[in-house]
């Protein structure tokens, strides 16, 4: 035995792997970063939507609110096919990489605007709040609106980048404290609103829209255009499409969720339609009918601050709560501007998963874990935007509303045609399916994709900024990502698969310090073969995260240097054959959301290494598959061995289970 020691002794350095992904959130986090994007936009919708079509304006945002719980449900449905979701892995599957490139030009061109125009109408409120301070106390002293606003729009960028580069976990937890902040200040105005109608009753706004003749894009001089009817009700609706955006940031978000992640996912869908609806549509009602009609056009650009100044009350307690609606305005429209570079990191890494981006783009942080290049790239467009659109809210919301609604049609189009072209089981589907004969006809998913459409091609010919601005990005981004793929193949072997970007840490031995072990209770699951990870499946079913660290453990017999020096520790990467392995072991965890430390220990006997990192990190259970050149009896003796031998002194236990398809094999030594 002391022979088997001395080489593993030689070669204790444990390389201890970090990925991008190994952070998991809850349902209530995730459910906060979607919301800090769908949420701002109750700050400049109502605005944006009255100047289109007139005082009808809340029941269309209404609509919109209610139809986007049509729309999460779809995106739901193909979170349970890919764990890693979204408009381009699921457009790809369906209708080819071309037109999936195309969709996801569309998907960054909408999260690129997200950002500014939630960074600039926070800078706006923040502006035009201390510019109303400054007059309410005579001081001659006034700030420009629009440069205040850029540079506060760009502090806020700065500010979520860093916090993107640190980590999901925590951006994440960072959103869930603005949403609990803006939960109370919802409630507030709500009731407030609620007294007001009370003590002076108003009427509901009308229903029939009003269409400006400015807002009919290349229609104008069209008279049917303007008629009330089928056609008037669809452009009116395309004009509030806005509301409904941030629902792709949900299946980006989805690969963080913890177990179990379908539920979970559920969950947060309930949370943010209920809460989207309640601040969005029922405050959009509240500000036209509380708010004088000859007045309502000075609170376009801040619609809540002009609700709160008309509430019944003594005209500082009135004060006092704008500042609130106002600093709450700002946290949750930073927020959003958080959640748009959390969404456009997820769509790029699985671009760049896909060899469509070079590698070097997805290459981790050093300290963090964090796709930080293609943060800071995201970032870095969103500045410029910021700077090219100088503080103008209309206008970036006029272009944001092209990507919301295109990314909105590629994603449902696809899943619908998923459900014809791949039958495979589904964890989840859109309700409301008619089976004829062997054929599943997915009425609900038909007429989703149907109206999203009709909403798409209306806002195509009706909002030309928006059009052109789209087209333009979007033929410009379509370019740049096929010559990247072009280059990218180039440096790749012709069929060479995915691989995880990893960090390699190097540790002189392994200790629970060292792998980032945090819970009393560690369970040791080795792993060798990349396309049998049964053993990983049943443990991750098994343990709860929250409770129990679970080690990955690969053996490689290959690395080990007689010289002393690492093979791969010279060239700082693994063996392929280990990096297929670790992008399988990634795969499995995000399924589960469940966290995992991988890590992987040179020794040229793989039994022993097994034994010994057990004892090293004080493990309580090992889990092994079934070897294919022995027995599990002969494993489980050759481990038992090893064990006596290291704990013979310690009498420690280990619970030892070895477990294949249908089989396991339990034992406990001493």
């Amino acid at each position: 035995m002391n022979d088997q020691m001395a080489p593993y002794r030689k070669s204790a350095t444990a390389v201890v792997i970090t990925t991008a992904m190994l952070s998991f959130i809850s349902y209530w986090r995730a459910a906060s970063l979607v919301m800090c994007d769908i949420s701002s936009t109750a700050y400049y919708i109502g605005g944006i939507v009255e100047q289109s079509v007139g005082k009808a304006a809340p029941w269309f945002i209404m609509f919109i609110m209610f139809f986007s719980y049509l729309v999460r449900s779809v995106y739901i449905e193909s979170c349970g096919m890919f764990v890693r979701a979204g408009v381009y892995r699921v457009v790809k599957a369906a209708m080819g990489s071309t037109l999936a490139k195309l969709a996801v030009s569309a998907l960054i061109f909408d999260y690129i605007l997200t950002g500014p125009i939630s960074a600039v109408s926070a800078g706006q409120y923040a502006a035009g709040f201390i510019n109303d301070l400054l007059r309410q106390f005579d001081l001659p002293l006034q700030f420009p609106p629009n440069v205040m606003a850029m540079a506060i729009a760009a502090a806020i960028v700065f500010y979520f980048w860093r916090k993107n580069i640190i980590g999901i976990h925590e951006s994440s937890q960072k959103a869930l404290a603005i949403m609990k902040i803006t939960t109370v200040m919802v409630i507030t105005l709500v009731g407030w609103s609620l007294l007001t109608l009370f003590l002076d009753p108003k009427p509901l706004p009308p229903l029939t829209p009003e269409i400006h003749e400015a807002h009919l894009g290349w229609l104008k001089g069209f008279a049917w255009a303007k008629t009330v009817g089928a056609i008037g009700v669809i452009i009116a609706i395309s004009h509030a499409v806005l509301a409904m955006s941030g629902e792709e940031t949900l299946a980006q978000v989805y690969r963080e969720i913890g177990k179990p992640k379908l539920k979970n996912l559920r969950r947060a869908a309930m949370i943010i339609f209920l809460g989207s609806f309640v601040f969005t549509a029922i405050c959009s009602f509240f500000a036209v009918m509380i708010i004088p009609d000859d007045v309502r056009s000075q609170y376009y650009d801040n619609l809540m601050s002009g609700l709160v100044m008309y509430l019944v009350g003594p005209r500082s307690l009135r004060l006092l709560f704008q500042g609130v609606v106002v600093i709450v305005g700002t946290l949750i429209l930073a927020g959003a501007c958080n959640t748009s570079i959390v969404g456009a990191n997820s769509v790029l890494s699985r671009v760049a998963e896909d060899g469509v981006l070079v590698g070097w783009v997805r290459r981790p942080h050093a300290r963090y874990g964090t796709t930080s290049r293609i943060i800071t790239a995201v970032a870095l467009a969103q500045l410029v935007t910021i700077i090219l659109c100088r503080g103008d809210v209309l206008l970036l919301g006029e272009a944001y509303a092209f990507g919301v609604i295109w990314s909105f049609v590629f994603a449902t189009l696809s899943v619908a045609i998923l459900r014809f072209k791949d039958k495979s089981p589904r964890d989840w589907k859109v309700p409301l399916n008619i089976r004829i004969g062997s054929v599943e006809i997915p009425l609900m998913l038909i007429f989703t994709a149907a109206v999203l459409f009709f909403i798409g091609v209306t806002n195509f010919v009706t909002k030309t900024i928006a059009t052109t601005w789209g087209m333009s990005f979007m033929i410009f981004f379509f370019v740049l990502l096929n010559i990247s793929e072009r280059f990218q193949k180039r440096l790749q072997k012709t069929g060479q698969t995915h691989v995880e970007q990893v960090n390699l840490r190097f540790e002189g031995e392994v200790t629970a310090e060292a792998c980032g072990c945090i819970h009393e209770r560690r369970v040791l699951v080795a792993v060798r073969d990349p396309l049998h990870l049964y053993q990983l499946r049943k443990t991750l079913e098994r343990e709860d995260p929250a409770k129990t660290d679970v080690i990955v453990l690969t053996i490689d017999r290959h690395s080990v240097s007689q010289e002393g020096k690492l093979a791969f520790e010279k060239k700082h990467e693994i063996h392929s054959e280990d990096q297929v392995l670790l992008t399988n072991v990634v795969s499995v965890a995000e399924k589960y959301g469940a966290h995992v430390i991988p890590i992987v220990v040179p020794a040229p006997d793989p039994i022993f290494a097994v034994a010994k990192v057990a004892y090293e990190l004080g493990i309580q259970e090992i889990v092994l598959g079934r070897s294919e050149a022995t027995v599990p009896e002969v494993q489980l003796e050759r481990l038992a061995f090893c064990w006596g031998f290291l704990a013979a002194d310690t009498h420690r236990k280990v619970v030892v289970r070895i477990v294949w398809p249908q089989h396991e094999l339990r034992y406990e030594l001493s």
